[in-house]
């Protein structure tokens, strides 16, 4: 640790990607501190917040055939697709438990353009107006924008006016090196900034993911962290920033070794530190599992995302954690923070979430 740099976070000042890949050869807990510190300066409340919503992945017939995936139709699993009825039914599953998110993700079908996924929205929103539809992601926004023959203006106007809050901002690693090897069929990074600039153009907010391990360097782990910050930069969209790790089991990259729990926190404090424009970094219990996650409120992350009813990507690996809202408040709550329940848009909707209706 160098003193100028260290004087330089606690000062509240941008730090530089090389500063920010030095930052890896920290030692964990005076990293912790110093990204705890950060997380204060943009987050000062005391809480963690949380969202009852589920994601539904209608269908995992895809063309694009990631190596990195072990749910799309020619990995692990049979191929299916929900029907709308099936849609609605787990929606209003959803809604009976008091949700206010739905995730509608699929993939790159090959038969789906704009109208089938505006379809959906319709459909959903008509029936469950209360719902926050927080749906796909940039690359199945490419690929239906591309089948429709549309620009990517006109597919979010139509998304936009059949019930679309906001897109998922799924970035896997923003590193083209790594996107040509194990995702060569998906979105360029060029692209992926150019969806979101676009969203930003409608007004729909949007999120920063990131799934590492699978090859990549330390630097090109920050060199995805520049792009991410870049974007908020010029956009201002970007809620939230969730890093994954990334899983092999039954994927097509079986011999890779997956991080560790110090890689994870390492990536989340370093993430807090360097994303100084983004609010929310969220502890990813999925597929760190909820002590990691725990840990991770100690690390710089202020949001444990959603309590996720339903989920099917992650757990195809054979990997995924499992929770409900309360095992969310009594994790927090021993984390020495405040719990609160929320919105899509981040808006605490109660603020003792463990009081008894």
């Amino acid at each position: 640790m160098t003193a100028a740099l260290k004087k330089k976070i606690f000062a509240g000042k941008r730090i530089t990607p090389a500063e920010a890949l030095s930052l890896f050869s920290w030692d964990l807990l005076e990293l912790g501190g110093a990204a705890d510190f950060r997380r204060r300066l943009v987050h000062p409340q005391n809480t963690v917040g949380f969202i009852l919503d589920r994601i539904i992945n209608f269908t995992n017939i895809c063309e694009a055939c990631c190596s990195f995936c072990a749910f799309h139709s020619r990995a692990a699993l049979p191929p299916y697709e929900l029907s709308v009825k099936e849609i609605l039914h787990k929606t209003g599953e959803l809604a009976a438990m008091g949700g206010s998110q739905v995730m509608l993700q699929g993939g790159l079908h090959p038969d789906h353009g704009i109208e089938h996924y505006a379809g959906l929205l319709k459909a959903v929103k008509k029936k469950y107006p209360g719902i926050a539809l927080h749906s796909f992601s940039p690359s199945e926004l490419v690929h239906a924008a591309k089948k429709s023959r549309l620009p990517l203006d006109e597919a979010l106007i139509r998304l936009k006016a059949a019930g679309l809050a906001s897109m998922p901002g799924a970035s896997d690693l923003l590193v083209d090196r790594i996107r040509s090897k194990v995702s060569p069929r998906k979105i360029t990074t060029a692209q992926w900034e150019e969806v979101m600039r676009a969203l930003a153009r409608h007004g729909l907010p949007s999120s920063a993911t990131m799934t590492y391990g699978m090859g990549e360097t330390l630097r090109e782990r920050v060199k995805h962290l520049e792009v991410v910050r870049r974007t908020q930069d010029a956009t201002g969209i970007i809620r939230a920033f969730i890093p994954w790790s990334f899983s092999p089991g039954n994927t097509r990259l079986p011999d890779i070794v997956p991080a560790t729990g110090v890689d994870y926190l390492k990536i989340v404090a370093v993430s807090r530190i360097f994303l100084d424009n983004v609010r929310y970094i969220q502890a990813g219990w999925l597929t760190e599992g909820l002590k990691l996650a725990q840990v991770a409120l100690a690390m710089g992350a202020n949001d444990m995302g959603g309590v996720l009813t339903e989920e099917r990507v992650v757990k195809a690996t054979g990997s995924g954690a499992r929770a409900c809202a309360e095992e969310f408040i009594d994790l927090i709550k021993n984390a020495g923070r405040a719990p609160v329940l929320r919105d899509s848009a981040y808006r605490v909707i109660d603020r003792r979430p463990w009081r008894k209706k």
